[in-house]
């Protein structure tokens, strides 16, 4: 059903704990591929040891062209992009399933809600690493945990139609290693077409808090919203607010943004800002 892409640079322990809630909690068919960075902690092992398909870099390639490099093995319909400090709930994928049969269309994009220890979606203490997770705790409880479906979804775990992820060309790797690489996907597909952006209620997953962002890696670090701002000419909180309207209720696909006077406003701030990027 779906094709799972995972990537991961020596987080061996977050890993298997995203590996087996995929396994334990999945109710279909569907294919985990990781991408492996340099895997000097036993993550090779791990993958090759349980069968798990995967790409290799002997080095960190960076979140985008491990995603970009993994994603080229999905055999699916569908791709779905998760960070490896992720624990899937029971069912997300029948939730998925049943998201997909309501869209006519190749055009969407959905999330999944967010479980946090601090912030998120939804504020829940499972744990903050993987010494101290609750997974007994987080089972017994996560179906009480009450959100509404949200607007303008834009991070992982996410799901898109692979020919649409085909034709936008996945992940712009001059966002490496990583941030800033969801808002720019997200423009990319509204300029497909897509106005479907949907964070999905019930489809939960718990989140760690970006472990892999915190660690230190041995990539220079980019400016994302500066390399967003000089592509598109504008910022990604703006983008966000009058495009996507993120995490405003869920009312339907999005329209155009209402250019009114606080829009242009808010435009004219993003072309001075831009003028200074050079």
């Amino acid at each position: 059903m779906f094709s799972i892409i995972i990537p991961t640079f020596n987080n061996l322990n977050y890993l298997k704990i995203c590996i087996n809630s995929l396994k334990n909690n999945s109710n279909l068919k569907n294919d985990i591929i990781v991408h492996i960075n340099d895997g000097s902690d036993g993550s090779l092992d791990f993958v090759k040891q349980n069968n798990i398909n995967f790409t290799f870099t002997k080095k960190n390639v960076g979140l985008c062209t491990a995603v970009n490099t993994a994603a080229k093995l999905a055999n699916t319909e569908y791709i779905l992009y998760s960070h490896d400090d992720m624990y899937f709930c029971p069912r997300w994928d029948l939730v998925l399933k049943d998201e997909l049969n309501k869209v006519d269309t190749k055009l969407f994009y959905f999330s999944a809600s967010m479980i946090e220890k601090d912030s998120g979606h939804i504020i829940f203490d499972c744990g903050s690493t993987y010494k101290d997770f609750d997974e007994e705790k987080l089972l017994e409880n996560f179906k009480d945990l009450k959100c509404k479906d949200f607007q303008g979804s834009h991070w992982a775990p996410h799901l898109i139609h692979k020919e649409i992820w085909n034709k936008i060309g996945g992940f712009s790797e001059e966002f490496n290693p990583g941030i800033g690489s969801d808002p720019d996907l997200n423009m990319k597909l509204w300029n497909e077409g897509v106005r479907i952006f949907k964070g999905l209620s019930q489809f939960k997953v718990y989140h760690f808090g970006s472990v892999s962002l915190r660690k230190k890696i041995n990539l220079k670090q980019n400016r994302g919203s500066k390399t967003f701002l000089k592509k598109w000419g504008i910022t990604t909180n703006f983008f966000k607010k009058y495009y996507l309207k993120s995490d405003t209720l869920y009312l339907g696909p999005l329209s155009d943004p209402n250019k009114n006077l606080n829009y242009y406003i808010s435009l004219i701030v993003c072309k001075i800002r831009y003028l200074f990027t050079f």
